[in-house]
């Protein structure tokens, strides 16, 4: 008499050794990215749109700020942009914007900073552009 063998080969997969690898690997990318930073230049164009400009800040590569022509240091710029939207009539507060040219060479960190005082404060921000050279 012939008895059949009940041989059942299991296909399932073990996903507990997958999940150790995306693990490492979600913590291997957390780590790198942390120590990436982003240097690029200032954008060119060509346009010769003027945007309205009711506050400017300039960011110099030796981290120096010139505050509406005036040198001032950067714990201070927050406070001097405040005391300028106060001297703003109401039409004009509605549409308050920052203007942020930066020198070639400083980090986009820097201007980023000045983009989220100016968030703070519900203001527009504008990075100024450097003409294209022909």
């Amino acid at each position: 008499m012939g008895l059949k063998k009940r041989n059942k080969i299991s296909a399932e997969f073990s996903m507990s050794s997958l999940t150790d690898i995306i693990f490492l690997l979600l913590i291997f990318f957390m780590l790198t990215s942390s120590m990436v930073q982003i240097n690029f230049e200032v954008a060119e164009s060509n346009s010769r749109t003027v945007a309205p400009t009711d506050i400017s800040v300039v960011l110099m590569r030796d981290n120096s700020i010139i505050f509406n022509g005036r040198k001032i240091a950067k714990s201070e710029v927050n406070k001097n942009v405040r005391k300028e939207l106060k001297k703003l009539d109401k039409d004009k507060l509605k549409n308050a914007t920052l203007t942020i040219v930066a020198e070639k060479g400083v980090p986009y960190k820097k201007i980023y900073e000045m983009m989220k005082i100016a968030n703070r404060n519900k203001m527009r921000a504008i990075i100024g552009t450097q003409p294209k050279k022909s």
